[in-house]
């Protein structure tokens, strides 16, 4: 990973540059530091801090400036107090933190994500450009994503072989383990007498239920309930004026 590399036999040697020479002046990204076993983990701190490198077999060490960017879905001070990873390597790493949040607690951002990865399908396998159903992108929206970004890349991709010559891509295209837990949360359906009923009254009282539900169950916590109901805090705090609920939410729920 860090130079050149020496075959098992006598002489043999892959003249190829390593990855921090071939980074040189530039950014080499570690996507999931924390597999890298404790073995490499040391060779890769050696190299962090001495800013050089050295050839298998070679006799001079070769000096390199390279930006290092390394990612890890892991817990990594986790990590470091169970002596998976080596806590110098981690200080060392950690000049810069960048905490991504999960999916699930950016919503908004699955419609951009899934359209992008949607056409990144379409592209590699050669077909033309599909689009979602609203029925399937709301069912992404209000999926929780324990795999995250890879886990939305990996439904598209499913989605579009499911879909076939299609143009566009149905809620039955994805894969199940997206589609029934939504569907498990869907409403029972709705009758209307004779006389009729005011659209606008029955879906304010199902907001409103929704939402002092959603803060029942997250103990009056407004950042998990707007989690749990698949919408942004301010979103939540919006509704919850306009609907006319701020007498109905309890203290711990305006204190967060």
């Amino acid at each position: 990973m860090f130079g050149h590399t020496r075959g098992a036999f006598t002489g043999a040697v892959n003249d190829r540059a390593g990855r921090f020479e071939a980074a040189h002046r530039g950014t080499l990204f570690i996507d999931e530091v924390a597999l890298m076993p404790l073995s490499l983990q040391s060779k890769l701190l050696r190299a962090l801090q001495e800013r050089e490198i050295e050839r298998v077999g070679g006799s001079r060490p070769i000096k390199f400036d390279t930006r290092v960017i390394a990612a890890s879905n892991s817990d990594l001070r986790k990590l470091v107090a169970e002596g998976k990873f080596r806590e110098d390597l981690y200080y060392r790493l950690h000049v810069i933190p960048i905490t991504l949040p999960s999916l699930r607690e950016r919503r908004e951002d699955v419609p951009l994500l899934a359209r992008h990865f949607l056409q990144k399908s379409c592209k590699n396998n050669g077909l033309p450009s599909k689009t979602l159903s609203q029925e399937a992108l709301r069912c992404l929206m209000n999926y929780d994503w324990p795999g995250n970004i890879r886990q939305l890349e990996n439904a598209l991709e499913h989605a579009v072989c499911m879909t076939g010559p299609e143009t566009e891509v149905a809620m039955s295209a994805l894969p199940d383990d997206v589609v029934v837990p939504v569907r498990s949360l869907m409403l029972p359906a709705l009758s209307i007498p004779d006389e009729g009923i005011s659209f606008t009254t029955v879906v304010s009282q199902l907001e409103k239920d929704l939402i002092l539900k959603g803060l029942e169950k997250s103990r009056g916590n407004k950042r998990q309930a707007a989690r749990l109901l698949g919408l942004s805090r301010t979103t939540l705090i919006d509704k919850i004026h306009r609907l006319e609920l701020d007498d109905q939410v309890t203290p711990l729920a305006s204190a967060h």
